[in-house]
């Protein structure tokens, strides 16, 4: 049983960094536009028409059988234990005494585990072998500050601030070259390229693809539009300049896409919210052939420090909306499911014991989703190092027995090819043998 004495409150020196994180950026600059070699087209109602010239005329389409990877970040530190809960540790009950899955209410997995009731959108995928769980997973990192844990994450380098790029960046430039990539070749929904895109391979970033049009509508073009055109005629910036033309080259291909008329498949309903229409443009995108073989999206509000709630409450409704914009996705993409590998992630977990207000802190091990048509799915992957008193991280957290670098690492060596896994993820000992073999 826990002690009635345990201080459950983070006072640790690191604070709670993340509010600003997800801040909207404001204003057209360079630097918003161009970030080391990515460029970001951020969605507005008018985009200069002077995009549309000087386009390409070779266009680059996808092959109907490529592979593809979508990373998801849920920024904020996941309480990994009530999204998929040891309901047979009798000491998970005792640490958590009002904010506890209680065993009626979770979604069996192996007898030992169960997901969250508001994830029943995962249970079928999981049946039918598409989806692996490793609880247990994060970075060897001890860092409990968001802002910290993010980078390395995002960077592939846990505890090392001086790397500039992002591991999916590297692991792009490690990949076989077999033609010419397109302009979608890596893209992240959102105001701009992620660290984890960030680097030497060109990405983008699109805000919102319904907002997103070619030429202006009606004489006066609209102040960021003229600042951006601007920007680039008086630009003395060669990487700038460099990109120019896959700037036009994007522009058209995306024009040809038609977002505003997409369709979802028949029956799949994506949840009316950012996260979810972030998915369902990722889809649109990789059903329209434009070449994506690498997309990011992120998904915030996992910081529940207060009122984090059980079965229903404020991490319930976060899940709930997770895993039905994945579950919707997986359904839109039909049979190019089977070319997919989804992964999730996040910076760390939270405190096994609940705090004084009904939530949790930051902690250290969590939990990480694969889905995939080349996914053994259906499993629970990893060691579990239990719950008990003595066998938690620092007395206070779950502790981390699968490297996150190595889930990352097999979905790059097997989904793009990425075979350079040193240059992907440098200083550490990510290699196949290390794999969990969570894919064919």
């Amino acid at each position: 049983m826990a002690s009635r004495g345990w201080n459950t409150a983070d006072h640790s020196d690191w604070g709670c960094d993340i509010c600003g994180r997800d801040a909207e950026k404001r204003g057209v600059t360079r630097r918003g536009f161009m970030k080391d070699g990515a460029l970001a087209l951020i969605g507005t109602s008018t985009i200069p028409a002077f995009l549309t010239r000087s386009v390409l005329a070779e266009m680059t389409t996808a092959a109907a059988n490529k592979k593809k990877l979508v990373v998801i970040f849920q920024r904020g530190a996941v309480d990994g234990l009530n999204v998929v809960v040891p309901y047979t540790e009798k000491n998970y009950y005792a640490m958590r005494p009002t904010i506890a899955i209680q065993q009626n209410e979770v979604l069996d997995l192996d007898g030992f585990f169960g997901l969250h009731p508001q994830m029943a959108a995962f249970k079928p995928l999981y049946e039918q072998g598409h989806l692996a769980i490793i609880p247990a997973a994060g970075s060897p990192d001890p860092s409990r500050s968001h802002f910290d844990a993010q980078d390395y994450m995002e960077s592939g380098t846990p505890g090392v601030k001086a790397t500039e790029d992002g591991w999916l960046n590297r692991a792009l430039l490690a990949e076989p070259e077999t033609s010419k990539p397109s302009p979608f070749h890596a893209v992240a929904l959102g105001t701009q390229v992620p660290r984890t895109l960030q680097g030497k391979f060109p990405a983008i970033a699109l805000n919102n693809l319904t907002d997103f049009s070619v030429g202006g509508k009606g004489p006066q073009m609209s102040p960021v539009s003229n600042a951006f055109q601007a920007m680039y005629d008086d630009s003395s910036d060669t990487v700038l300049q460099g990109t120019g033309r896959e700037t036009f080259e994007a522009v058209k291909m995306l024009k040809a896409a038609d977002p505003a008329k997409y369709q979802p498949a028949v029956g799949v309903a994506y949840p009316t919210t950012p996260f979810g229409d972030s998915l369902k443009q990722i889809a649109q995108l990789m059903k329209a052939n434009l070449g994506v073989e690498a997309a990011f999206s992120d998904i915030g509000g996992w910081d529940t420090h207060q009122n984090q709630g059980a079965a229903n409450g404020q991490l319930a409704n976060r899940l709930k909306e997770f895993s039905d914009s994945i579950a919707a996705f997986w359904m839109d993409m039909g049979t190019d499911a089977e070319n997919v590998t989804l992964v999730t992630m996040s910076e760390f977990g939270r405190t096994a014991r609940q705090n004084g207000t009904g939530g949790t802190d930051h902690g250290h091990a969590n939990v990480m989703f694969v889905l995939g048509g080349s996914v053994k799915g259906g499993k629970v992957y990893g060691k579990w190092p239990g719950i008990e008193n003595e066998q938690l991280n620092e007395g206070r957290d779950l502790a981390v027995t699968t490297d996150f670098r190595n889930v990352l690492g097999e979905a790059a060596y097997k989904t793009l090819g990425a075979r350079n896994l040193a240059a992907v993820f440098p200083g550490s000992q990510v290699k196949p043998i290390s794999f969990l073999n969570i894919m064919v």
